[in-house]
């Protein structure tokens, strides 16, 4: 009788947490990318930007190929880790799924920051996704949208450019070419995450993202080759000599950020679906600032507070189920 209870206990705890994995590697995956910005300025102290691409992405490629080969030896083929062949006929959705991020969107952002005056219009603008992936998800997946998806994503969006505006001085627009191409890039991001829905189930997580990233490292060597190439040659390939905190920043960028991030957000996407998974991208900004509050000893002001609990509650009523439902599965 105990240990049937004890089984009982234990199924009903795997399921529970069955339902919540997908939330949980969402978070950790903007946990990670909320720091990416950080690692990526320390970077550039050392390397060059286009550079510094080449360096993340061969990284991230050569572990994934590694941890890909030995999930395939020990593990079943479709596990989380495996790394599988792309059949023919899902070449195509792999090549835009790798042309749209991170080439697309890569090019978008880099050319909005540089046109807009105040990178915290840029940072606003670029983070509108959850307001435009409920509306293409429904269009090209005809994905059901819920009021409460609708209302979750204003609240949040709400504490989002709160989080973002508030205490900022630098309000200059700059190029007004900017703010189309931030739109561009946003739409390239939700592009890509509703391309990974319709990617094939069969396809591990770790498969989808070496492949994106491979597609993204044939693109942008070229580019590389005619932008630093000569340079890197002539002048060596760092800028400094390496030095501890080059080494903590590359690896985070090529290890976490590269991979560990679109893995988990990958698997979030296919299993909650694009608007409730695009709707996390507006809690990058509160662990940014916690980030900030933690290490760099950035005091939050009130406004920050509200705009974080804005965006929490936004969340939570993002993901709570309702009906009926608008639109369809």
């Amino acid at each position: 009788m105990h240990n049937c209870k004890y089984f009982r206990n234990f199924v009903r705890f795997f399921c529970v947490m069955r339902k919540i994995l997908p939330y949980i590697a969402v978070i950790l995956a903007m946990l990670i990318w909320a720091g990416s910005g950080i690692a990526v300025q320390h970077s550039l102290l050392f390397v060059r930007p286009l550079t510094l691409i080449i360096i993340r992405f061969s990284i991230a490629i050569l572990l994934m190929l590694g941890v890909g080969l030995l999930s395939r030896a020990f593990a079943k083929d479709g596990s989380l880790l495996s790394l599988q062949l792309i059949a023919k006929k899902d070449i195509p959705l792999f090549l835009l799924a790798g042309t749209m991020q991170p080439v697309l969107y890569f090019i978008f952002e880099t050319y909005c920051y540089r046109s807009l005056a105040s990178p915290t219009i840029a940072e606003a603008l670029l983070s509108t996704a959850p307001l435009i992936a409920p509306w293409l998800a429904f269009l090209l997946l005809r994905e059901r949208v819920t009021r409460n998806n609708i209302l979750g994503i204003i609240i949040s969006s709400v504490g989002m450019f709160m989080l973002v505006l508030v205490g900022s001085q630098n309000f200059e627009l700059g190029n007004p070419i900017g703010i189309p191409l931030a739109f561009l890039a946003v739409c390239s991001a939700v592009i890509y995450t509703i391309v990974l829905k319709k990617i094939p189930s069969r396809y591990s997580p770790l498969s989808i993202v070496f492949y994106d990233q491979l597609i993204s490292l044939l693109f942008f060597y070229p580019i590389w080759c005619i932008v630093d190439g000569k340079a890197c040659l002539t002048d060596g390939l760092l800028l400094s000599p390496v030095a501890p905190e080059m080494l903590y920043s590359i690896g985070y960028l090529a290890v976490f950020s590269s991979v560990a991030a679109f893995v988990l957000f990958c698997y979030t996407v296919r299993q909650i679906g694009v608007t409730q998974a695009n709707a996390f991208n507006n809690a990058r900004p509160i662990f940014t600032a916690l980030i900030m509050l933690t290490f760099f000893g950035e005091q939050l002001p009130l406004g920050k507070w509200i705009g974080i609990a804005l965006v929490v509650i936004g969340l939570f009523v993002c993901q709570k189920q309702e009906n009926p439902r608008v639109g369809k599965q």
